[in-house]
């Protein structure tokens, strides 16, 4: 386009080659193009590229075929991958793609690879919406009306190997983080309250019906007699320690709610509080032993605990919304 326009000026083939460093040839050639079909002809014209192997119409047959399953094409599994999806594109339309080929395709089409959610197949899914549309509302009120402590109570291990997310170092040398390789847990029994107060137990050693027992009382100290606890169907919930100590004096005031089974989604620890605590407030940290990581579990717990509107917010990631 410069050496039409230095053309236009009157402006010698040979000057314009030199003052651009191109060849005569290329600007005689350049000029008869001009000449011939307009300047336009200068512009840049990039190839289109092959014919595409399907038709826009084809591809948006494709998530149809996403939504039946991988079952339905003869796949063990409800998981999609490129070469099952390729495999299945060749079934139904004839045409047949490499699996880089099928991801840019996904990705045109807005799906992109995700971690499924895995549910148990015993769930009642109808007592799971029932709990939370019905009952849930029911002991929010009834709390309120009583005057109990709501508390979600729940239970987690926590490893000294570590949860590292990322770090930096010289590209070629990966670097090396030692860990003590061992599968000690530290057992912890958590309690959430809708208000944001953060409740735990902290014991080397597997939980049971003892530290049920502990826990309860340790709620009961600091939190009133009154109490509203909602916990899973856990064995250890189940003892006869427990069983004892709620038809005890001590246990007296407390009552107890039961999740329905298989719901882990209705518990603001498993929706939330737990990985909050391992992914957030203790990543990319690596402990010596037990003990160093119980004061580390410990910072992290009263970090947490001046955040009561994130501790709320676990409560609303589990469908659960307050102030009902």
């Amino acid at each position: 386009m410069r050496a039409w326009e230095l053309k236009q000026q009157g402006w010698a083939q040979r000057d314009i080659a030199a003052a651009l460093g191109i060849t005569e040839a290329a600007v005689s050639q350049w000029m008869a193009a001009a000449r011939r079909d307009g300047p336009d002809a200068l512009l840049a014209h990039p190839a289109p590229g092959p014919i595409p192997k399907l038709t826009a119409a084809q591809k948006r047959l494709i998530p149809d075929f996403l939504w039946h399953g991988p079952e339905a094409y003869g796949f063990r599994g409800e998981v999609w991958t490129c070469s099952r999806l390729a495999r299945a594109i060749e079934e139904e339309l004839g045409v047949r793609y490499s699996k880089s080929q099928v991801s840019r395709l996904l990705r045109e089409l807005g799906w992109t690879p995700q971690v499924p959610i895995t549910r148990a197949i015993q769930r009642d899914e109808e007592a799971i919406e029932r709990w939370r549309q019905e009952v849930w509302p029911g002991l929010e009120q009834r709390a309120k009306k009583e005057r109990r402590a709501l508390i979600f109570v729940d239970e987690a291990g926590f490893y000294l190997l570590p949860s590292v997310v990322k770090t930096y170092g010289p590209r070629g040398l990966t670097p090396v983080i030692y860990e003590r390789q061992t599968r000690d847990p530290l057992s912890v029994m958590g309690g959430l309250s809708p208000g944001g107060e953060v409740y735990v137990l902290v014991r080397p050693e597997p939980l049971n019906g003892l530290h049920t027992v502990e826990f309860l009382r340790h709620l009961v100290r600091y939190a009133g007699r009154r109490l509203l606890v909602v916990w899973d169907r856990s064995p250890i919930h189940r003892r006869a320690e427990v069983k004892e100590f709620l038809a005890s004096a001590g246990g007296r005031g407390i009552w107890l709610e039961a999740l329905p089974s298989y719901a882990p989604e209705l518990d603001p620890w498993d929706q939330g509080g737990w990985n909050h605590l391992k992914s957030v407030e203790m990543r990319n940290l690596v402990c010596l032993d037990l003990e160093e990581l119980h004061l580390e579990f410990h910072l992290a717990v009263n970090r947490l605990r001046q955040k009561p509107h994130l501790v709320r917010s676990f409560f609303k990631a589990a469908g659960l919304p307050l102030g009902t």
